[in-house]
């Protein structure tokens, strides 16, 4: 009898672990029925950061990027807008591309939402390793890739901004990323109108330490995969990515 109520016991605590693993900081479940992500492996996968052509004009939609990429031998597989821009379409803040700044770090007081602190920036290394971090830790070592600035954090250091308040009815379709505990990166977008605390809420509760807003209102998302193609808009940055054409 002893050893039946060991074995129950033991396949019990297996079970919660189990579920600890699934739902708690071991690992993740992105699905939310009013979110549309995407997981990305940037260690495996080509993530890079659009802004202009070849003739130095702003590629402005998703739409005018996939053309582009067509003529490159790339097949785009994931877009979203990266981040806020000025009237002219430039990134607002920090904006580097293949290792170049393109436009420098934002580190001034305003309004707006890219204002709101702590924002953050988004960028990934040359050795492929994703980093979201407030503007106030930010470090140009010269080992970057691709970074944008944005605002405000959605989430730092597992806390949901203290600017947010729960139940705000200021609401919109936002899109947004964040680092999952495996290191890889995802991406997500509201379907429908959401509050920066919900939004928030939604990274925290698949294990996101930093999480960084990117935009609302404008926010567009092209994944074929789920059957989920806006391709229209007129953006500043756009994170893409890409599989070699067929």
């Amino acid at each position: 009898m002893e050893r039946k109520i060991s074995v129950l016991l033991a396949a019990i605590t297996i079970v919660m672990v189990g579920g600890m693993y699934l739902f708690g900081e071991g690992a993740h479940q992105t699905d939310d029925k009013n979110i549309i992500n995407y997981v990305a492996d940037v260690k495996k996968q080509d993530v890079k950061f659009y802004w202009k052509d070849d003739e130095n004009e702003n590629f402005g939609s998703i739409k005018n990027l996939e053309h582009w990429l067509e003529h490159k031998n790339s097949h785009l597989i994931f877009a979203m807008n990266g981040g806020m821009y000025k009237q002219d379409g430039s990134p607002q803040g920090l904006f580097i591309e293949n290792q170049k700044t393109q436009t420098s770090l934002d580190t001034t007081n305003g309004t707006g939402n890219f204002y709101l602190k702590p924002n953050g920036v988004f960028y990934i290394t040359i050795k492929n390793v994703p980093v979201i971090c407030p503007t106030t830790e930010f470090k140009d070592n010269r080992t970057i890739k691709y970074a944008t600035q944005s605002g405000p954090m959605l989430v730092v250091d597992g806390q949901i901004n203290p600017a947010f308040k729960e139940g705000s009815v200021n609401v919109y379709v936002r899109n947004g990323v964040g680092i999952l505990p495996d290191n890889k990166v995802v991406f997500a977008m509201s379907k429908t109108k959401i509050s920066f605390y919900d939004f928030a809420n939604y990274f925290k509760s698949i294990g996101c330490k930093n999480a960084l807003y990117l935009d609302g209102f404008v926010s567009r998302m092209y994944l074929p995969e789920k059957n989920w193609q806006q391709t229209d808009g007129n953006f500043g940055v756009i994170i893409g990515i890409t599989t070699p054409a067929n």
